[in-house]
């Protein structure tokens, strides 16, 4: 099996997990164990919370002791337990704390793929920039397949979505240890000072402004990408109350709606190294920025029927809005960073979008709806929730182009 097909393999695997219960874990919860909307915003911050501190902890663990293929397959195995426990849980709280514990395993996976993604592509002599999106196109692949099997089979309401996410987080962590070996960079530089031997010099980076500001904001559009993980598929569930929408093909299937969103970031991933070469990484993210804007905007009039078209082209948009803020980013970052910290910059980053900023958009926008948008009836007021969110991306867009300033992406071999 070739290198890049090695990375293909991993790359689908490790979205086809994620794409197996993220955006129907909301119908499991309300519509199978009928628990309430109180605590949903709670167990959906699992994933802030681990990815606070989770990846940043194992990146500097693979930059400094253990090969970071190793430490990507013992994550998944982790993993894989965690999922087949979860559906023999029969209470919030308990559900609350294996999903915890099974994000503590998981989240620190998405920046160790790309650590070994990268180092694999530099020990064969490619380049990251122009060959890393053509493998992880694999990823967003594997996450459609999973959403399509998954509700294909009629499980987005059922427990088999976590038994099918587990199967798969057990293959891909035996599998990840057939995978050549990335050592530890940093223990090959002869470091001195405590930071150094500790992995935490990547915490350095907030001393250059433009780090400091590419990590501020990569943490907002965080939230706004937990924002719509957390209500895109809930958004369209709703639809049912209503009578003309209830047989309509987006209420009956909005997994595989929404796997458009996917679909779009298979077109919008191969064209990141064109992007990035003409207009470097600044105008990327503000392209992403905007894309938010009009990815909740369409949302915010659109309906199952004679408004399925905004439905649809929110969820193309979504592939341009997601990418070019969070592989691109992954790529700056290992552009613009030594060796010896890449393991542990790649964590950073991910705690940033993936911890701060789905902490962020968790809470903020659970207690806005709660406040502002919820209805006497109880039921939420769709409208004014994308429109705010809309508002939200907007600030951002007017902000970052004035804040940030970097010279355009270059390659790095």
């Amino acid at each position: 099996m070739g290198i890049k097909l090695r990375l293909v393999v991993m790359n689908f695997f490790q979205f086809f997990i994620w794409g197996a219960w993220l955006l129907t874990v909301g119908a499991y919860w309300f519509q199978n164990r009928q628990w309430s909307a109180s605590n949903f915003g709670i167990i959906f911050s699992t994933m802030g919370i681990a990815s606070v501190f989770m990846p940043a902890i194992m990146g500097i663990i693979s930059d400094r002791w253990v090969n970071a293929e190793k430490l990507y397959g013992l994550c998944h195995l982790g993993g894989a337990v965690m999922l087949f426990v979860l559906p023999q849980v029969y209470s919030p709280t308990a559900f609350f704390w294996v999903l915890l514990v099974n994000m503590m395993c998981y989240m620190p996976t998405l920046a160790l793929s790309n650590t070994v993604a990268y180092t694999v592509l530099k020990n064969n002599g490619k380049d990251v920039v122009a060959d890393f999106p053509p493998v992880r196109i694999w990823g967003t692949i594997g996450f459609i397949a999973a959403l399509w099997a998954v509700s294909l089979t009629g499980n987005e309401t059922s427990s088999n979505q976590f038994y099918i996410a587990s199967f798969i987080s057990l293959v891909l962590g035996l599998y990840a240890f057939t995978l050549p070996k990335c050592p530890p960079l940093s223990a090959q530089a002869g470091t001195k000072i405590m930071t150094e031997a500790l992995g935490l010099n990547a915490f350095s980076l907030f001393k250059d402004k433009k780090f400091a500001v590419f990590f501020v904001f990569s943490m907002l559009l965080g939230a706004a990408l937990q924002l719509t993980n957390a209500y895109g598929d809930t958004f369209l569930h709703d639809f049912k109350n209503v009578a003309a929408y209830k047989d309509t093909v987006a209420v009956k299937y909005p997994a595989i709606i929404m796997s458009v969103s996917q679909i779009s970031e298979t077109l919008f991933i191969l064209a990141i190294p064109f992007f990035l070469r003409k207009f470097g990484i600044k105008m990327v993210m503000l392209f992403s920025m905007l894309a938010w804007v009009l990815r909740f905007g369409l949302f915010a009039f659109a309906n199952p029927a004679e408004g399925l078209w905004m439905i649809l082209l929110s969820c193309v948009i979504y592939g341009m809005a997601f990418d070019f803020f969070n592989i691109s980013g992954s790529l700056f970052v290992e552009t613009n960073t030594s060796p010896a910290i890449r393991g542990s910059a790649q964590g950073l980053f991910m705690m940033m979008v993936n911890g701060f900023g789905a902490l962020i958009g968790s809470f903020a926008s659970g207690l806005i709806i709660q406040h502002f948008f919820t209805n006497a009836n109880g039921s939420l007021s769709w409208q004014g929730i994308w429109l705010c969110f809309a508002g939200y991306a907007l600030v951002l867009a007017i902000v970052f182009p004035v804040v940030f300033r970097e010279k355009k992406i270059t390659d790095n071999r």
